[in-house]
């Protein structure tokens, strides 16, 4: 019972960091009583000759000549728990490498581990473009990953020398923070293809909603939130806006990249405050994103030293390496994998932003990533290829689910399809019950074609947030541009967070317009 006490004031501590002394303190008493009463019971049994618990905890070799408790015993594990949280709230590396666990490993893993060079990271902290700060909070998740989430932190490091290099280039380009890197770790563990229950998608875990805004394509045919190089710029702008929001605090901004703006400033006028720790000691904000604050940090500590902290086995993956060309009509993947020499799962697997065989439709110009060093032999086979003969029309199928009295006629005869063909798609008989079960159909005709069709621009009438962006050229200004724009130059300032001395290097998305589009215009904010 006492280890059921125990196991439920350290969920309590952990799901709201408010009550951490005052559980503290309550375990401590607990131990307290426990103690004083298996004292009392040794006194009043004194004349049994059967052993007491208490000396069962105190006999020779458990407390050792110079009154320290032996390590692994039970009365270790009761005392050096406590002590290790009673400091300051914190659960100090030297009580965790050096006296004992904070709590059993078979009940994280399911198995017993060695964590005698389990390690955390002293006052000095790696060298990092963004602060990196040290406190119970990231203490947990550094502990975490090393322990119980091991196995998947492992799987993010292999990752991530595949698409760091990239990532760091493009966040670089933009003018951020190079270990803002991180952030996609945290959130999808460099997956291309993640999609969270909340239906964000990509390294980067895009909604759909926040994709568009930054010009992210996203329809039945591509879905560049899957796009290394296009999500990651689109992250690298979000979190740009997100720092100049937030005066230039980071916490913050990783905060809103999670949560939201609108939630961390609702949170920030609620307590008074504009410091994420202190914000996040109440209830307005999820846990989740209490906690990503803090998982950001630990993650970046260990990444920055992995074998420091215990993965010196790593079998990290090579870099991606590609070469990019621009399709001038639609074209199947086959076709392309067939022109470079290759095969198309690797056309397929540099390209996860394709939902289909072929580049999207209505996209002149797109441009596809080819294997590193087949650029010039695609060119040359591509330019033969009358646009014609560079695609093949197919069949769009969806599902669908036979309803109470549906058939596999009536349901054939909806979709404008022969029973017998219908069956053969669905690997059953002509006379087999369908109730229930979800059936492969063809995509309804103005299904399909309204599919196909390019998204259409927004109507002189429409009202909405506008956010507009111009990359930098060569020769161009902050005056330059202010005077192109319309837009005083403090705002465009103030907008792309640039302070002291800097130079406008070409390739550099700068943000030139915000506000509410009106009549086809963007209406810039005149303060």
């Amino acid at each position: 019972m006492i280890i059921r006490l125990f196991a439920l004031i350290d969920f309590a501590r952990h799901l709201n960091y408010n009550f951490s002394p005052m559980l503290i303190s309550l375990k401590t008493y607990v131990i307290t009583a426990v103690l004083v009463i298996m004292a009392g019971f040794r006194s009043a049994c004194a004349a049994d000759t059967g052993p007491s618990i208490l000396s069962e905890l105190t006999r020779s070799g458990v407390v050792a000549q110079s009154g320290a408790v032996k390590s692994g015993s039970l009365l270790h594990e009761l005392t050096t728990s406590v002590a290790a949280e009673t400091v300051e709230g914190q659960v100090l590396a030297e009580d965790v490498t050096e006296n004992g666990e904070l709590f059993a490993l078979d009940e994280l893993t399911g198995k017993q581990e060695d964590v005698a060079g389990l390690e955390m990271p002293e006052d000095e902290l790696p060298l990092s473009d963004i602060p990196l700060t040290l406190n119970s909070k990231v203490e947990y998740f550094i502990y975490t990953f090393q322990t119980r989430a091991r196995t998947s932190f492992a799987r993010w490091l292999s990752r991530s020398s595949r698409y760091v290099p990239l990532m760091k280039e493009i966040l670089r380009r933009e003018g951020m923070p190079e270990d803002l890197v991180y952030v996609a770790m945290i959130e999808s563990g460099f997956q291309l293809n993640a999609r969270s229950w909340a239906s964000a998608v990509g390294p980067w875990q895009f909604m759909s909603a926040t994709g568009r805004r930054y010009a992210l394509r996203i329809d039945q045919w591509i879905d560049e939130r899957k796009d290394p190089v296009k999500a990651t710029t689109a992250a690298a702008l979000y979190l740009k806006e997100l720092h100049g929001m937030f005066n230039g605090d980071w916490y913050l901004a990783a905060a809103g990249y999670n949560a939201g703006e609108n939630k961390i400033i609702k949170a920030m006028n609620k307590y008074s405050s504009a410091d994420f720790w202190q914000i996040s000691e109440g209830s307005y904000l999820k846990r989740e994103t209490k906690e990503y604050v803090p998982k950001l940090l630990a993650a970046a500590i260990i990444a920055k030293d992995p074998a420091r902290y215990g993965f010196s086995d790593i079998a990290y993956l090579p870099p991606v390496e590609f070469e990019t060309v621009r399709i001038a009509s639609q074209t199947d993947l086959e076709l392309v994998a067939k022109l470079a020499g290759t095969t198309y799962e690797a056309i397929q697997g540099l390209n996860p932003e394709l939902r289909h065989w072929c580049t999207p439709p209505d996209y002149p110009g797109y441009e596809l990533k080819l294997p590193k060093g087949t650029k010039r032999l695609f060119e040359e086979g591509y330019a033969n290829i009358p646009p014609e003969k560079r695609f093949t029309e197919k069949p769009f199928y969806t599902r669908y689910t036979a309803r109470k009295r549906d058939t596999l006629t009536s349901v054939a005869r909806r979709f404008q399809i022969s029973p017998q063909v219908l069956a053969e798609i669905n690997g059953i008989g002509r006379k087999s019950r369908i109730v229930g079960k979800t059936l492969i159909v063809p995509a309804l005709k103005n299904k399909a074609i309204a599919a196909k069709a390019p998204v259409p621009a927004a109507t002189k009438t429409s009202h909405h947030r506008q956010t507009r962006y111009y990359k930098v050229k060569k020769g161009d200004t902050i005056y330059s541009l202010s005077r192109q724009f319309k837009v005083p130059a403090r705002l465009l300032l103030a907008w792309n967070n640039l302070k002291g001395k800097f130079v406008l290097r070409p390739g550099r998305s700068l943000i030139v317009a915000r506000g509410e589009q009106k009549s086809g215009k963007t209406a810039v904010p005149r303060s």
